[in-house]
């Protein structure tokens, strides 16, 4: 029988949100034929970590589905011993990279991909904890129809199941590699604060995702374009294309790989930095690897934490520092799109080995672009004024840390990936523990 990993990474108190993955886990099981792992890698403190575990032991048995919820200590653990058995170099450093002390986007899924790979799943399907599923004729709207069956099987048996297919007929024989939708409502980055300050500051700070080359009308577009998801409207029907999917078109809250992707490649394991867990989806695109964009869009919602104080300077910090991640992002960005289909092996998966070299170019990139993206924020954050100008003032001696920082980064991912290929294969004949640690 075929075994997915529905995976739900949490630093938050979620309850809701473990009650409804687990009715989408039992719709799998029951609508798919599937074994459904449904894990829960959860940071929360102890407290609301034993909220979940109540949560989840009161939820009633679902045939085909096992629960895993797993605290950071049994994640450790875990990880120790696959490390270990992996025989990779410095093994503490591989540790911090996969459970760092700070948020990372990218080393939970990680995490996830690993303890998939443990528990013997064909694919990964990863939902978040700010994120809630639509109600269609009072009934809940689960990203799985589309996602399931069809990864890992050849693009030309799902087009018959799609609405329209927009794929070259020569990659109709290579495998769908990656299901996703977006979400509605709220700005999936937590900025609309300053859109609602001043537009043109608004514009001015999301255009410097941009490449540094871009012109400043290329730089509005894409701020027009950002962090908005498929907007409000919600679902109606069931609408899907086969394509080499637009990582622009996709969110992490709301997306399905094949093992064959995240067996190969791991994501960024950076630390408070927004974005680190999205490149996988350009991956796919650039390497030629089919995939299903659907319509089953997630309701994305903004957690309270975020609007008090500490909140506020925790995450205008990982914005900035997403902002810094895109000099050496964007440089790799643009080799997979020259390389495109040669990063693919004989048997039509991603050379992992090649695309760490990538990475590792990025690294020696000059730093300019990145002092004037600082500027740029310094600027920007003081024309606002209040707390973004106490965020500015706070800022303005970590510049020399944090550009040392994401060049750091880079150079920690291409590690990670160089090890990456050992660590999945020890993971596969690891066992994954068990009990919230």
């Amino acid at each position: 029988m075929n075994r997915i990993c529905l995976s739900l990474p949490t630093n938050r108190a979620c309850p809701a949100t473990l009650t409804a993955m687990h009715q989408e886990a039992a719709h799998a099981a029951e609508h798919f034929g599937v074994a459904v792992d449904l894990l829960v890698l959860d940071s929360c403190d102890e407290a609301t970590r034993a909220e979940h575990a109540r949560v989840l032991a009161a939820l009633p048995p679902a045939p085909g589905v096992s629960v895993h919820h797993l605290g950071e200590e049994p994640q450790r653990a875990f990880l120790r011993r696959v490390i270990e058995h992996s025989g990779a170099p410095e093994p503490e450093r591989l540790l911090d990279l996969m459970l760092p002390a700070g948020v990372s986007y990218g080393a939970c899924t990680n995490r996830a991909f690993l303890l998939a790979a443990a528990l013997g799943c064909r694919s990964v399907h990863r939902r978040d904890s700010d994120s809630a599923y639509q109600l269609h004729d009072g009934e809940p709207v689960f990203p799985v129809h589309h996602e399931l069956p069809w990864l890992g099987r050849p693009a030309a048996e799902a087009a018959p199941a799609v609405t329209r297919t927009d794929l070259d007929p020569a990659l109709a024989g290579r495998p769908v590699s990656l299901a996703g939708a977006s979400f509605i409502g709220e700005l999936s980055v937590d900025i609309a604060e300053i859109r609602h300050l001043d537009e043109t500051v608004y514009e001015d700070v999301v255009g410097l995702w941009a490449p540094g080359h871009w012109s400043d009308e290329q730089r509005r577009d894409l701020a027009a374009e950002s962090f908005t998801g498929a907007g409000t409207a919600p679902f109606t029907g069931d609408d899907s294309t086969l394509a080499l999917v637009d990582p622009m078109r996709v969110d992490m809250c709301n997306v399905a790989f094949d093992r064959d992707v995240y067996e190969r490649f791991p994501l960024s394991p950076a630390t408070d930095t927004i974005g680190s867990d999205y490149f996988l989806l350009h991956l796919v695109h650039d390497a030629t690897l089919p995939g299903i964009l659907h319509n089953r869009h997630i309701e994305n919602f903004h957690t309270p934490e975020r609007r008090t104080d500490s909140g506020f300077q925790a995450y205008q910090l990982r914005f900035v520092k997403f902002l810094l991640s895109m000099l050496h992002l964007h440089h790799v960005y643009d080799r997979l799109a020259a390389e495109g289909p040669a990063l693919l092996d004989d048997r039509q998966r991603v050379r992992t080995g090649r695309v760490a070299e990538f990475l590792r170019e990025s690294a020696r990139l000059d730093r300019a672009d990145n002092h004037w993206r600082l500027d740029r924020c310094d600027t920007a954050y003081r024309k606002l004024g209040g707390r973004y100008a106490e965020f500015a003032e706070r800022l303005a001696p970590a510049r020399e840390r944090l550009l040392a920082e994401a060049e750091r980064d880079i150079e920690d991912y291409a590690r990670l990936a160089d090890a990456w290929p050992a660590l999945v294969d020890a993971a596969r004949h690891t066992a994954p523990g068990q009990g919230s640690g």
